[in-house]
């Protein structure tokens, strides 16, 4: 069961117990990421997240590893979009002390200027290990593109020019106005003390300030572009993309299964047709990302560099069929009873269940019972698929971004 506490600071603490589990999962999520971001500071952030775990007033960059280590725990964080998640698992009677790690680390960061020079370099090296992956950086490119002019288009990891004019009073600053209590979820899953983990949260989060500087924004029409780089590489890696719907939506159930018969799986068409019967692409796959109020849908090919146009024309084919023809219902059975299976799989992990009613709680202000969700699935219909498939099904209206080793008309090829 799930129990949601408003702490006397502000802070949700949201927590999901399970006696018979002899670990916990907690999970601080700030509703801080490159949505709140402007130009100049393009992925500070992600560099907050970083510079979180080089040292506090109390405690040392090896300290805190250190102390993680001597409660057995395992911890970590990650910056998206619209959140950053710090997040720790240990034994159930560590949980506390993994938790004030995580809160000495939130609230009390030294931002040492030297520290932050070192880890600025480490930073851009980790720009450069996406550069040099060419799935990696199309997919960051279509990201751009798809969302182009709106907040959920801005890189997480910034550039080096935006990572250079972001010294300590920039980068402190915008800590100081994002990190704010009432912008805070605590979310927790195992086996826990539940009054001493909310003692402890509502006691070590009084140094934030108690609400979030909220930056204004609005939503700029879809533009359709292309992107095509050009390098030394032995494969081209293609991405499509158009605008779907947010995580919010009523017809998120619908996508999730649209998704999986396309190409979600190795039974979808888009893998059968395009490497199991055509031979063109060792991987090809869809995916719908989600925000909080926005979405896109997206297609990834990996071919050899003379068969773009025809694995092109092979993706066309699917979705027009899928938009004119819909999915049969033995379609739509297997995916629901693959979907269903995936989550009913991830409610088993502690660490999935923290990240489940964290990220849904901050984002959404609501968490769903597995009852709720899996009814949700099982409710979408033939026709809900086919409206679905209105939406993102038209190939034309696609963004387009490739990394190739021979450069082509992408644009021709999408649009003509």
């Amino acid at each position: 069961m799930v129990k949601t506490m408003k702490l006397g600071c502000g802070t949700t603490l949201i927590m999901e117990k399970t006696d018979y589990v002899q670990s916990a999962a907690l999970g601080i999520w700030v509703r801080a990421g490159a949505v709140d971001e402007t130009d100049d500071v393009s992925g500070v952030s992600h560099y907050i997240e970083h510079m979180m775990f080089k040292g506090t007033k109390t405690r040392s960059a090896k300290e805190i590893a250190s102390d993680v280590d001597r409660i057995g725990g395992t911890f970590n964080a990650f910056t998206g979009k619209e959140a950053t998640c710090y997040y720790i698992k240990t034994l159930s009677s560590n949980i506390c002390k993994g938790a004030d790690i995580l809160l000495d680390m939130l609230t009390e960061s030294e931002f040492d200027p030297e520290e932050m020079d070192k880890e600025r370099q480490v930073i851009c090296e980790e720009i450069k290990m996406v550069k040099d992956s060419p799935d990696d950086d199309v997919y960051d490119t279509i990201s751009e593109l798809v969302a182009s002019g709106n907040p959920l288009g801005r890189s997480i990891l910034g550039t080096p020019e935006s990572l250079s004019g972001i010294d300590r009073n920039r980068l402190v600053g915008y800590y100081s106005d994002k990190y704010a209590r009432d912008s805070i979820v605590i979310a927790v899953a195992g086996n826990f003390d539940e009054q001493a983990v909310a003692e402890l949260v509502e006691r070590r989060l009084e140094p934030l300030r108690e609400h979030k500087i909220m930056k204004t924004t609005e939503m700029k029409p879809y533009r359709q572009s292309f992107d095509v780089k050009e390098r030394d590489i032995e494969q081209t890696h293609i991405c499509l993309a158009t605008p779907g719907v947010s995580m919010d939506d009523d017809r998120y159930y619908s996508f999730v299964l649209m998704n999986s018969i396309l190409g979600g799986s190795m039974s979808s068409r888009l893998f059968q047709n395009i490497r199991e019967e055509k031979g063109l692409a060792y991987s090809v796959c869809s995916m719908n990302v989600f925000s909080s109020y926005w979405g896109f849908f997206s297609i990834y090919a990996g071919v050899a560099h003379d068969k773009a146009e025809e694995t092109l024309k092979a993706i066309r084919y699917e979705l027009d069929a899928l938009r004119e023809k819909g999915v049969t219902d033995e379609e739509l059975s297997m995916a629901k009873e693959q979907v269903k299976s995936s989550y009913i799989f991830g409610l088993e992990n502690i660490n999935s269940r923290m990240f489940s009613i964290g990220k849904n709680k901050l984002l959404l202000d609501k968490v769903y019972t597995p009852e709720e969700v899996l009814g949700k699935f099982d409710a979408v219909t033939r026709k809900d698929i086919l409206n679905a498939a209105a939406i993102v099904g038209d190939y034309r209206s696609y963004c387009g971004a490739a990394v190739t080793g021979r450069a082509f008309d992408l644009e021709r090829m999408v649009r003509g």
